[in-house]
């Protein structure tokens, strides 16, 4: 049975729970410019792999794959810094980690789909 709607796509429905985490640990931030970058990355991957769905090509839909990719790692990047900067808990921030590592592993795993 082929995916009729991005909505049934495993990849954007933690996408979307990664983007409540972020909104959850970072909405209290007194740091407006880092809480707002990071919330706006995390919407980017789900929001890319929706607006990507419904493109007209393969090509395009992969295209748009790389840059929730590129979305999700800006993420994790920011989530290494928050620990450094004390935003967040290690332990808290490994475990959101762990989710942008997973989300990776299915974008490139949904990517290889399309290209076979």
């Amino acid at each position: 049975m082929a995916v009729k709607k991005f909505e049934e796509l495993m990849v954007w429905q933690k996408s979307q729970d990664l983007s409540v985490a972020i909104y959850k640990h970072f909405n209290d931030s007194k740091d407006f410019s880092f809480r707002d970058q990071i919330k706006r990355a995390s919407v980017s991957i789900s929001n890319n792999i929706a607006e990507g769905f419904d493109r007209n090509s393969n090509a395009d839909f992969t295209r748009f794959l790389y840059f929730s990719l590129a979305s999700n790692s800006e993420v994790r990047s920011m989530l290494y810094l928050s620990i450094r900067l004390n935003f967040i808990e290690k332990k808290e921030a490994q475990l959101l980690i762990e989710d942008t590592n997973e989300i990776s592993r299915m974008l490139h795993g949904l990517i290889k789909s399309i290209k076979n």
